[in-house]
């Protein structure tokens, strides 16, 4: 089976980053990057721009704004690692397609299942969003609140997760051996 690695952090936090180190070091060659980013302004195109030059020619790129656990499933069994980055947006675009909560909570639930039968590395990127102030309207707070169950559910089922803090990385849960 393979070992689920969950980074999480602030924005701008170095998340991704060190997430793609770390999957570059698993040494596959067949290397699959889920995205769940729909880029909508010119800001966000370059972003993934950004996002694509810093991981190279070496990664194949699936995007799955929706069906997380149906990619992280099908390229799980057959990729050497697999990154997907990341879990905000993936809320994001559920709530964007009006799914209710039920709906959003079972999506997690099923991409854990996945995570839980993945034989390749999986690494996941999301954005701590808990720790600010508490939003102005019921759309952010929902937003906030799915998100933190999202992150609570992973890092749950994930053998390794990281906390990212000004670029500088630290392990707050590691597989026992």
């Amino acid at each position: 089976m393979g070992v689920t690695t969950f980074v999480l952090g602030g924005c701008r936090s170095g998340k991704s980053s060190h997430a793609l180190g770390l999957a570059q070091s698993c040494g596959g060659r067949d290397n699959c990057f889920i995205a769940t980013c729909v880029a909508r302004d010119e800001e966000m195109c370059k972003r993934v721009e950004r996002h694509q030059a810093e991981r190279g020619d070496c990664w194949h790129t699936v995007e799955a704004p929706l069906n997380l656990a149906k990619a992280v499933h099908e390229h799980a069994h057959s990729a050497d690692v697999v990154l997907v980055d990341c879990l905000t947006l993936w809320v994001s675009n559920m709530l964007m397609e009006e799914l209710n909560d039920v709906a959003v909570c079972e999506r997690v639930e099923d991409l854990c299942a996945a995570l839980d039968s993945a034989q390749s590395p999986v690494f996941l990127v999301s954005n701590e969003v808990g720790a600010g102030i508490v939003p102005e309207n019921p759309l952010a707070r929902r937003f906030r609140d799915l998100t933190g169950f999202a992150n609570q559910r992973v890092a749950a089922c994930a053998g390794k997760v990281v906390w990212m803090v000004a670029g500088i990385a630290m392990e707050i849960k590691q597989l026992s051996s």
